[in-house]
């Protein structure tokens, strides 16, 4: 069972949605599409599912070309972040109802209704109305209803995005249990990198229409492509400054220098972009060798045991995630500090030069 889009567009009025993509996604896999909203993943499920169709290129399924095809014809079921269910029916009613209609006998619609509710923890609660039900158990019933269809493509479109944060947790632990017994191929869009690493499988990061990066979810974290996808794949987004290589050392602003070590020392001199995500950004001076700069506070945001911190660095914008609630006053001159193991080299151009030397060790 395998899913391929060759050179897949889509362009509306003149407008890109979604440049020419190839993705080939096997049965039993979960595939994350990462990116910021009108990045471009509701317009590639779409193209997946044959709702809509694309400008240019080809949809395989299991080999056949399936482009044209309806997308009442295709072993497809889609679920988004509304909790789209029946709410005069019955949680039974609600799952038996693509059944109903694909006209299965009533002894199998029973048994498939009865097995999908134990694997998504509804057999309970068959006989209540969805309004009855929770927020994360009225999402577990609109998941119910298209895995029952047994669908070999399973489309998730930001299901969670409006449960409350325990819901959210809740749902996102079960979510690989269920994609791992269904053995279909599961599609999950997010805006959030953190649910993406807590789905795992691979991530697929767009960026205005356009797929950066697909590969194991650990792999495109740890090794982005390029500067693009490793602003997609950081929240908040990666930070960046300019650094020149020059006579067997990195030279950053405010005067800062880090020797170039392992794949370094073969950079070429020159200008390069170098970049580190918030979490490594410390404004207490850590033990051993580390890169300090001078930055002014333009404003925190403190979320309880955590603080961002939003750093202006002759011109660049940067946020720092730090430990504790830290009152600090705007404006302020800060020293802050980094760890030079956590700084990732990009050529001018954005694509990835070398990996920070943490993510090559991990």
């Amino acid at each position: 069972m395998t899913l391929t889009l060759e050179s897949v567009s889509k362009v509306v009025k003149g407008e890109v949605h979604i440049h020419p993509t190839d993705l080939t996604l096997e049965k039993g896999t979960m595939n994350v599409l990462l990116g910021p909203t009108l990045a471009g993943k509701t317009s590639l499920m779409r193209l997946m599912a044959g709702l809509d169709a694309p400008t240019q290129g080809r949809v395989l399924w299991e080999g056949e070309d399936v482009t044209g095809k309806r997308v009442q014809d295709r072993q497809v079921a889609m679920v988004y972040q509304q909790f789209i269910n029946y709410p005069s029916m019955s949680v039974y009613e609600n799952i038996a109802s693509p059944l109903r209609l694909m006209r299965r006998p009533a002894d199998e619609i029973d048994r498939r209704v009865h097995e999908t509710a134990e694997l998504m923890q509804l057999a309970p609660m068959l006989d209540r109305k969805p309004l009855e039900l929770s927020g994360g158990q009225q999402q577990r019933c609109a998941l119910a209803r298209a895995l029952v269809k047994d669908a070999g493509l399973v489309l998730l479109d930001e299901p969670l995005a409006n449960l409350d944060y325990k819901l959210r947790e809740e749902l996102r632990a079960e979510i690989p249990r269920i994609f791992e017994e269904a053995g279909s191929i599961f599609v999950y869009a997010t805006t959030e990198p953190e649910e993406a690493l807590l789905l795992g499988g691979a991530t697929a990061t767009l960026w205005e229409g356009a797929v950066t990066q697909f590969g194991p979810t650990p792999r495109v974290y740890r090794e982005p492509a390029d500067a693009t996808t490793a602003r997609v794949f950081s929240d908040p987004p990666m930070n960046f400054l300019h650094v020149t290589k020059q006579d067997g050392r990195l030279m950053f602003g405010d005067g800062q220098a880090a020797p170039a070590l392992g794949p370094l020392s073969a950079l070429a001199d020159g200008p390069y972009l170098a970049g580190f995500r918030p979490n490594h950004l410390e404004l207490d001076r850590p033990a051993g060798d580390c890169l300090e700069f001078t930055a002014t506070l333009s404003v925190t945001e403190i979320t309880g045991s955590e603080t961002f911190v939003h750093l202006d660095h002759h011109g660049e914008r940067w946020v720092g995630l730090v430990h504790g609630v830290r009152q600090l006053a705007l404006g302020s001159r800060l020293q802050v500090y980094l760890d030079p193991a956590h700084v990732y080299v990009f050529a001018e151009s954005g694509a990835l030069v070398a990996p920070a030397a943490y993510a090559q060790a991990a």
